[in-house]
């Protein structure tokens, strides 16, 4: 087992009201170090980062319909199929 990192102080400091705080302890150090990278390659800081994966995290999935309608839009899209040639039924069993 890692050396343990110590806490990572969570502490919301805005002054908007309903803010919670959250103190996450005993986090082993090759995650810390992972965050840290995280959170350096973002250019944000520790505690940023940790609200973003925390708030993805604990997001209501989107409905296919909603993705779709995302992608394609309301109005959906027009595709061009190629042409096919009808064929005979397989007949399974004889």
């Amino acid at each position: 087992m890692g050396r343990v990192a110590g806490w990572l102080e969570l502490f919301v400091v805005n002054g908007a009201p309903g803010m919670a705080s959250l103190s996450v302890r005993k986090i082993d150090q090759e995650t810390y170090e992972r965050l840290r990278v995280r959170a350096a390659r973002q250019g944000v800081s520790m505690e940023e980062e940790v609200r973003r994966i925390l708030k993805r995290a604990v997001a209501v999935p989107e409905r296919l319909g909603s993705l779709a309608l995302g992608y394609f839009g309301a109005d959906g899209v027009d595709l061009e199929l190629p042409a096919r040639e009808p064929h005979e039924p397989i007949q399974i069993g004889k």
